[in-house]
C-alpha cells in the first residue's frame, strides 16, 4: 500500500460534520495504536521497507500541514519550518528530503515533540473546519484521512517486524489488554485436517470494473472501463496454514517447475523456506511456530488460519502445485462488488488471521492477484506534488485486493487496488486461488 494520489467526491452539505467525526477518530486511533510501544520501540526501522512509529507519527501530521493547512487556512503557522522537508516522504516536487533508511536516525525531534506538532495541526485543521471551509480544502482533509488509515495499517506491519527481528520476541498486545484475541477465538484444533475448499462459480462477460459513483477513491481507481471476464471460479476461502505446510513438506520450496525464474531466483538469493514469520525449533522433533503481534504461536494452533506474510512469487508457486492459479484483479473485482465489507478488519481487534471459515471477500489477509499493476484507460494523476505517488510507481508491482486483519473497514472497497513488488511480504498478504 502506498501514499496517494486521489479523486475525491464532490463535496454535499452534510460532508463537512461527518468529516470532521472522520478526522478525529482517525487522528485518536493511530495515537491509540501507539500505545502499547515505548520510545524506544517508536525508533525501530527493521528493513528498507518499514518505517519507525515516530516517523509515522510526524508524517500524518506532515501531510494535513503540507497539503491543507498551508493552502487553505489563513495565516496558518508553522509548527516546525524544518518539519516540511524532515518529515516528507517521497514527494520529489514538494520539496527535499532524507534517504528514507535514515529514518530510524531521527532521535530529535523527540517524541513529545511530535506529540505536540499533532495536536498543533489537529487544532489547525478544527480551526479549518469550524470556518467552512470552500470543497477543495474538504477534500484534501478527505484525502488526508484516508493517507493516514494507509498509514495506521503499515504502522501494525512495521510494529510486527521490529518486534520479530528483536531477539526477545516482544507481544505487541498482552493478556490483560482489551483488544487480546483469546486463544479461545483461534481455531487451534490441530487434529483436524482443513476442509477441501469450495469454489464460486461466474458466468464472466462483459464487466465494468474500477471505482463508480461520487464516494471517494484514489485516482489508480479511475477510470471505470468495461472489461471482458471468460467464465471462471474462486475459492471461497483463502489458503490456510495447514495448506501451506502440505505444499513445504511436498519440497515447495525445493521444486523449480512450480516457480517463475524470477522467484526461484529470488528464494535462493534469500534463502527463504517458509512464510516471513514462521520459526523452525531446534532439533528434529521441533515445530514450527508462527509470530504474531501477541508474540509467538505454536503452527499446530493455526493450522485452519489463513497463511500470511507470502510474497506474490509463493503465492503463484503454491497456486501452480494445488492445480489452480491467482484470480486476476478484475475476476475479483467483479467477484466482490456489491458484498458488503465486513470481516476480520482492523475495528475486530484482533490485529492476526482468524478461523478460515468464512466466505466473505474482506479481511484477513490481502490476496495477491495475478495482475500487474498498470493504468487503467483514461487515468489521470493529481495536478502537481500529489500527483507524483500512484502513477509512476505503475511499474514492477502486483495488485492486491481484499483489506487484511489490520486495514480499517471504512477504507476499502471493490475497486481498491493495493500494489507492492512481487517479493514484498513484511504485509499482512495471503493466497485465495481461482481456477
Amino acid at each position: 500500500m502506498k501514499e496517494p494520489a486521489a479523486a475525491i467526491a464532490d463535496t454535499g452539505p452534510a460532508l463537512n460534520d461527518q468529516l470532521r467525526d472522520r478526522f478525529r477518530t482517525t487522528r485518536r486511533r493511530t495515537v491509540a495504536l501507539c500505545a502499547p510501544l515505548t520510545p524506544e520501540d517508536m525508533m525501530v526501522q527493521s528493513c528498507p521497507e518499514a518505517s519507525p512509529a515516530k516517523w509515522h507519527l510526524a508524517h500524518t501530521a506532515w501531510f494535513f500541514e503540507s497539503f491543507v493547512l498551508k493552502e487553505f487556512l489563513p495565516d496558518y503557522r508553522l509548527f516546525n519550518n524544518d518539519f516540511l522537508w524532515l518529515f516528507n516522504s517521497y514527494y520529489e516536487g514538494f520539496s527535499a528530503f532524507p534517504e528514507k533508511r535514515l529514518r530510524s536516525s531521527f532521535s530529535r525531534p523527540s517524541l513529545d515533540a511530535v506529540l505536540r506538532y499533532r495536536e498543533h495541526v489537529d487544532e489547525s485543521v478544527e480551526r479549518l473546519l469550524e470556518a467552512g471551509p470552500d470543497p477543495d480544502a474538504l477534500k484534501r482533509i478527505e484525502l488526508g484521512v484516508n493517507h493516514e488509515e494507509q498509514h495506521q495499517e503499515l504502522l501494525l506491519t512495521d510494529i510486527l517486524h521490529a518486534f520479530f527481528t528483536n531477539p526477545l520476541r516482544p507481544a505487541y498486545f498482552k493478556e490483560d489488554e482489551p483488544a487480546f484475541l483469546h486463544n479461545q477465538d483461534l481455531a487451534t484444533s490441530s487434529g483436524k485436517a482443513p476442509t477441501r475448499p469450495d469454489f464460486h462459480h461466474f458466468e464472466g462477460g462483459l464487466r465494468e470494473v474500477g471505482h463508480a459513483g461520487d464516494a471517494f477513491c484514489f485516482d489508480n481507481e479511475l477510470g471505470r472501463h468495461p472489461v471482458w471476464l471468460a467464465p471462471y471460479a474462486l475459492s471461497n476461502r483463502l489458503v490456510t496454514c495447514g495448506e501451506y505446510l502440505a505444499f513445504m513438506a511436498d519440497g515447495g520450496y525445493r521444486r523449480p517447475e512450480l516457480w517463475l525464474s524470477a522467484g526461484w531466483a529470488t528464494i535462493k538469493e534469500k534463502g527463504w523456506r517458509a512464510p516471513l514469520y514462521w520459526s523452525k525449533e531446534d532439533g528434529e522433533s521441533g515445530g514450527w511456530s508462527v509470530f504474531t503481534l501477541r508474540g509467538s504461536l505454536p503452527l499446530e494452533h493455526l493450522l485452519h488460519v489463513p497463511v500470511s506474510q507470502v510474497s506474490y512469487y509463493e503465492a503463484d508457486a503454491y497456486a501452480r502445485w494445488a492445480g489452480h492459479r491467482l484470480p486476476t484483479e478484475f475476476e475479483w473485482e467483479a467477484a466482490a462488488e456489491g458484498c458488503p465489507v465486513e470481516g476480520n478488519l482492523l475495528e475486530s481487534g484482533r490485529l492476526m488471521p482468524i478461523s478460515s471459515n468464512s466466505s466473505t471477500r474482506w479481511g484477513d489477509c490481502w490476496v495477491w492477484t495475478g495482475s500487474a499493476y498498470l493504468q487503467y484507460p483514461g487515468f489521470k494523476p493529481l495536478e502537481g506534488a500529489l500527483g507524483e505517488y500512484n502513477g509512476k510507481f505503475m511499474s514492477g508491482q502486483m495488485v492486491l485486493r481484499g483489506g487484511s486483519c489490520v486495514t480499517p473497514e471504512r477504507h476499502i472497497r471493490s475497486s481498491y487496488r493495493n500494489f507492492f513488488a512481487p517479493e514484498t511480504r513484511w504485509q499482512f498478504s495471503g493466497i485465495r486461488v481461482a481456477s
